[in-house]
């Protein structure tokens, strides 16, 4: 009988085989959730004989990541800001790189916002690690997408934030009343080109939802510029839009933020030192 260990490393091999990162970190993760067993508690069972019933549990969720599919879409759920959420190809995976979007509006706000608006919410990661940040907030969260609001409702049931948020179908600003304002805006909405998406690795053009990812216009700029543009009607005197966006993005967005009235606009660097965010205050 195959023990714990030996499935791990065949898996890894698979992994390897198939070209698929962290090759051993991805086995231990898939073997764990088909066990029901945090890693920690995995490494304490290596030598168990696995059952034919528990082999039958792995063995599909090793094919469907061979396949490349993403490991969050397989064991449903991902970690952000403290925050555990259901994931599936309805919505984004929330990154790192967005969590630290959430991290710069902490840093850069003097106060706590009473109003916050997340534009393109997808599994609702922003709204609802922005909600948690500032309890006292009201939350209006949208996007066009009526399942990714879907989505976005099941985990804000799931971290006990439901009645904190208001869900709305729009795209972009298009279903907001004319005269609602707010302190704070963020969006991460789609900023690659159809190339660069055509160019992305298999696991996100093959599973992740294309219209999140590929931004309207063939620069990678067009749901940005609806963003920046729209965003003053929309924000309270102060108020800050702070934005996800593509590395080669910022001299024309720090333009276009200068143009639409902003007072200040900066770019922020991601952890790997890209410029990523913008941070425009009104």
């Amino acid at each position: 009988m195959l023990t714990v260990l030996e499935i791990i490393r065949r898996t890894t091999e698979f992994f390897a085989g198939r070209g698929l990162p962290s090759p051993r970190l991805n086995a231990e993760l898939l073997v764990g959730h088909a066990l029901g067993l945090p890693r920690m508690q995995l490494y304490l069972q290596f030598e168990r004989p696995l059952t034919e019933p528990e082999l039958e549990r792995i063995r599909p969720l090793v094919r469907r990541r061979g396949r490349h599919e993403p490991l969050q879409y397989i064991v449903g759920t991902a970690d952000f800001h403290g925050l555990n959420l259901k994931v599936d190809r309805r919505a984004l995976i929330p990154r790192p790189e967005t969590e630290q979007l959430v991290e710069l509006v902490g840093a850069s706000l003097a106060s706590a916002p009473r109003r916050i608006l997340d534009l393109g919410t997808g599994s609702g990661a922003i709204a609802l690690a922005l909600a948690r940040l500032y309890p006292e907030a009201e939350v209006t969260a949208v996007d066009r997408s009526e399942e990714a609001l879907a989505l976005a409702a099941e985990n804000a049931v799931r971290t006990g934030l439901a009645e904190r948020l208001r869900l709305l179908l729009s795209d972009w600003f298009s279903a907001l009343p004319e005269a609602e304002r707010f302190d704070l805006i963020a969006a991460n909405p789609p900023y690659l080109s159809a190339a660069e998406t055509a160019a992305a690795p298999a696991e996100v053009r093959e599973f992740e939802p294309g219209a999140a990812l590929t931004a309207a216009g063939d620069d990678g700029l067009g749901d940005l510029r609806v963003i920046v543009q729209g965003a003053p009607a929309h924000l309270l005197p102060g108020g800050l839009l702070a934005v996800e966006t593509g590395v080669s993005q910022h001299a024309a967005l720090l333009a276009l933020a200068a143009a639409a009235g902003f007072s200040r606009a900066v770019s922020r660097p991601d952890l790997a030192g890209r410029d990523r965010f913008v941070l425009a205050f009104l």
